[in-house]
């Protein structure tokens, strides 16, 4: 059993890690029972830490294999003499491992219990082994009455598999789901886990193997995690200078909006970028230059030459921080199409983007959901609903490298489909994003590829909110990540 924390890992569909079930079983290698007894004892060892030899735990088992793993770990609690009261429902058709769970259960002089939702709200400890993976459809109103009781209680929380009413594959759930503190998650990280509501209801996650690795296929979506900064960035030659690392553009900030562009350019520089030109409202000047005079601005009222000179200058453009949805952001944004830069478009861009036929695919996307949605023309409660369905179709649709930012942001392109479950709610105040757009336009401006700088990015912002959160999330601004930034892209 490990932390969910390696450099990269795969993550699958449920039904993927089912298949590899059945393909250990056909191999002889595994019965389905013993793998049951497997999972049950890898939650075994994970209560034991939480153990004090007096606190009762409280089963919740289901009807089918989620229910047998939770019988099982009863049991074991059991011989181990730990006090246990054990919830669950009927069940008329248990399968053969759920049948057998039950016997061992009843042998070690378990009782089974109607789920009692007063005696839910006053536990300690709750295994919850509803559901997993078998949720299917609406939940009954008895299992929402549970739920809620588990989300009620003051109790520690761990979840056999996946929280029960969280779907494996998407991360959405559409009534209620346990909020677990620990998914102790089995033969397969499940692809859910990581992203949407389910990083609310499964914070901590770790691993059970159980012996199906040989039987999972290639995985097409993994994590990426803070150990990809290890090695990323190499010493710098001792000859460098400042046009050795990149020149960036930054366009953006119409009227009222100097703000975004302007943290946009700091977390550029922060990267490591060599250069970095703000391209903005000639009022914002002071704005921009007043507390970062290394920021050089250019002031545009309309697009003219001395515009596509500065454009030209850049080896990337980062446009939409702050642009507006007036014409002159819509002709800034025609201006960068009409280069041959590759870019960074976030923000108003994306909204311009909706309603303009661009010529370019050289960029890479950062919408959050509500972007995602215009762009797709779907409700953000779609895009919500399956958060790795919308990047795809983002990709799909615009090219490039797609960023789909929230809770478990996705980066995709036309091969490779990552997530990077980092950051904290902190980063749900304004500015974050535009820092974000200036980090990864940095990174690439110092020749990272797009796809590496928009994941470097993300990981990078998302450890730097996780640093200046350690004074609060509540309050942490944009300009927080700034000193973390430069210190992440100096891990050598």
């Amino acid at each position: 059993m490990s932390e969910c924390n390696p450099i990269s890992t795969a993550l699958y569909l449920s039904e993927q890690v089912r298949q590899a079930e059945v393909d250990a079983v056909a191999n002889s290698k595994l019965s389905l029972f013993q793998l049951v007894e497997k999972a049950a004892q890898a939650a075994f060892t994970a209560l034991h830490e939480r153990l004090d030899g007096s606190t009762e735990v409280l089963v919740l088992a289901g009807r089918g294999n989620n229910g047998a793993d939770a019988f099982v770990t009863a049991a074991l609690l059991i011989e181990a003499g730990v006090d246990v009261q054990l919830q669950a429902s009927e069940s008329l058709t248990p399968s053969n491992e759920l049948r057998l769970a039950i016997e061992r259960f009843h042998q070690l002089g378990g009782v089974i219990c109607e789920f009692n939702t007063a005696n839910i709200t006053k536990a300690r400890i709750i295994v919850d082994g509803l559901l997993g993976t078998g949720i299917r459809g609406e939940l009954s109103a008895e299992y929402v009455q549970v739920i809620e009781a588990v989300n009620q209680s003051p109790a520690w929380v761990l979840s056999l598999d996946v929280p029960s009413g969280v779907d494996p594959d998407s991360g959405s759930y559409e009534a209620v789901a346990v909020e677990a503190d620990l998914t102790l998650t089995f033969g397969g990280i499940k692809q859910g886990l990581l992203t949407g509501k389910a990083r609310h209801c499964s914070p901590v996650i770790k691993f059970a193997d159980l012996g199906l690795s040989e039987f999972l296929p290639a995985s097409s979506i993994s994590q990426v995690t803070k150990g990809r900064l290890k090695g990323a960035f190499k010493p710098r030659r001792r000859d460098a200078h400042k046009g050795s690392h990149g020149k960036v553009s930054i366009i953006g900030g119409d009227y009222g909006m100097a703000g975004a562009v302007r943290l946009a350019a700091e977390g550029c520089l922060r990267s490591g970028a060599g250069l970095v030109t703000v391209i903005s409202r000639p009022e914002h000047q002071f704005i921009v230059s007043a507390t970062h005079p290394e920021l050089m601005f250019w002031g545009c009222e309309l697009v003219d030459m001395e515009v596509y000179l500065k454009l030209g200058w850049a080896s990337v453009l980062v446009i939409g921080p702050g642009l507006g949805s007036n014409d002159w952001g819509y002709n800034l944004l025609k201006a960068v199409d009409l280069t041959d830069k590759p870019c960074v478009i976030d923000a108003d861009g994306l909204n311009q983007l909706k309603s303009m036929p661009m010529t370019g695919k050289d960029w890479v996307l950062t919408p959050h959901p509500g972007e995602a949605a215009r762009l797709l023309d779907i409700s953000i409660t779609e895009v919500e609903r399956d958060r790795y369905k919308a990047a795809k179709q983002l990709q799909q649709k615009y090219g490039g490298v797609v960023v789909l930012k929230g809770a478990g942001t996705i980066i995709c392109d036309q091969h490779r489909c990552v997530v990077a479950a980092v950051g904290n709610p902190g980063l749900a105040s304004g500015g974050c994003g535009d820092v974000l757009a200036g980090l990864i336009g940095g990174l690439m401006a110092q020749g990272f590829a797009h796809f590496e700088a928009a994941y470097l990015g993300v990981i990078i912002h998302g450890e730097a909110a996780d640093i200046a959160a350690k004074e609060g999330e509540r309050g942490m601004l944009a300009s927080d990540l700034m000193p973390y930034i430069r210190q992440l892209v100096n891990q050598i």
